[in-house]
């Protein structure tokens, strides 16, 4: 780590990406009351949550093919687009009921903002950590899932504008998280400076990046280990409250997604210190294997006593993004340096265009098969993933990260 970082540039970036982050997830923690309101079908939820990663793979697209992050400086950069999300995130508690085009609209641009918002926040983290820098991304991506996390505590705790029952109102949810997002991005902007040392340019979007994922043998490894993650991640995800409705109500289900959602830090932190003994892609495979297997236990721990339900959900909570730093580190180290950028980002859009298929696919299938019958499906991503993972994972041709 270097030696001139300031003592608060870490947790200021830390803190911001958990709070602009937060935006992700928001409108899905308030879908009960929405669904009450609105009249909305069970699917809804895929759809909505669908228009948040289709919104954020046409920015990332943008900001690369533009290359954005070159142009404004980053800490800019980043206060504009959580600020911009936040008024996004906040039109839709605003919105006559009935309106449905116009919250999809309202989570697409979510969506595209948070491409300013997380890509950029790792950004400013790498232009002030060279030594350590996987530590300091297993921290950031922590602070996604807390912050992904987050808008379901917010429903639980009863903080709102007085709906007369026991959970928070979806427009003070809503307003909550757009607040937030907007304290993120003022403690950017205000308390970080520029790094002594620039991060590096980012490079323009070349098309042999999209190549080299399937013809270079360790960038194929790592990324076809990422989508098989993909796979799994965000729809796990929006089945949580689903999966906990089985045995729980109200604002039950709420409060535990968000434990449930938020134990991932744990995986994302404890893998990144891990990885400096095992290396990335045996922590990354091992948690792979873990969620996958979570996945397919799924069947008989669904009706498992409750300290087992338990253990089984935090386990897969853990693992199932705590992988996630490991393979973002594994495609930069192996990519060539000349097309590391171009990698990330195609991998990335793939990654996330992923999750959209997986989504539509496993809500739309909680309407005619049993979740004893679909949540096995989730692991078919990890064991594609762990297969592709092989060379990496046998011949041990990455070396674990020095901090």
């Amino acid at each position: 780590m270097t030696t001139n970082v300031p003592a608060r540039v870490l947790p200021v970036i830390v803190f911001s990406q958990f709070a602009g982050t937060s935006l992700w997830f928001a409108a899905n923690a308030v879908m009960p009351d929405l669904q009450l309101a609105w009249a909305l079908a069970p699917s809804s939820v895929g759809t909505l949550t669908s228009a948040v990663q289709v919104g954020f793979v046409a920015g990332t697209l943008v900001f690369a093919l533009l290359t954005i992050a070159d142009r404004y400086r980053p800490t800019r950069l980043f206060l504009v687009c959580a600020a911009a999300g936040a008024v996004a995130n906040a039109v839709a508690a605003f919105l006559p009921t009935g309106a449905w085009a116009a919250l999809l609209a309202s989570r697409f641009a979510v969506g595209f903002l948070l491409a300013g918002v997380y890509p950029i926040g790792m950004r400013i983290a790498a232009s002030w950590y060279r030594e350590g820098l996987g530590a300091a991304m297993g921290m950031l991506i922590g602070a996604l899932v807390l912050g992904t996390a987050l808008p379901y505590g917010l429903r639980a705790v009863g903080w709102g504008d007085g709906g007369g029952g026991p959970s928070l109102s979806w427009r003070g949810v809503l307003l909550g998280v757009s607040l937030l997002a907007l304290a993120g991005g003022l403690a950017t902007a205000l308390l970080v400076p520029d790094a002594p040392r620039s991060a590096g340019a980012v490079q323009k979007i070349n098309p042999r990046g999209l190549g080299a994922i399937w013809s270079d043998r360790r960038v194929r490894a790592s990324v076809f280990g990422y989508f098989g993650h993909m796979w799994e991640l965000y729809t796990f995800y929006v089945l949580v409250p689903f999966i906990l409705a089985t045995r729980l109500a109200a604002s039950a289900v709420s409060a535990t997604a968000f434990w449930v959602i938020a134990s991932g830090v744990l995986g994302c932190v404890g893998g990144g210190l891990l990885a400096r003994r095992m290396g990335s892609a045996r922590v990354a495979g091992t948690q792979l294997a873990l969620s996958g297997a979570c996945g397919l236990a799924a069947p008989w721990l669904l009706h498992a006593p409750a300290p087992v339900f338990a253990a089984w959900l935090l386990l897969w909570g853990v693992t199932v993004v705590g992988d996630s730093p490991q393979f973002s580190t594994l495609t930069a180290r192996n990519a060539p340096p000349q097309l590391v950028g171009s990698v990330l980002t195609f991998a990335n859009c793939i990654g996330f265009g992923i999750t959209v298929l997986s989504i539509e696919l496993f809500v739309r299938g909680t309407r005619v098969l049993p979740l004893e019958v679909l949540l096995p499906g989730l692991a078919a991503g990890p064991a594609i993933g762990l297969w592709m993972l092989r060379p990496l994972l046998a011949t041990d041709a990455e070396k674990p990260p020095r901090a």
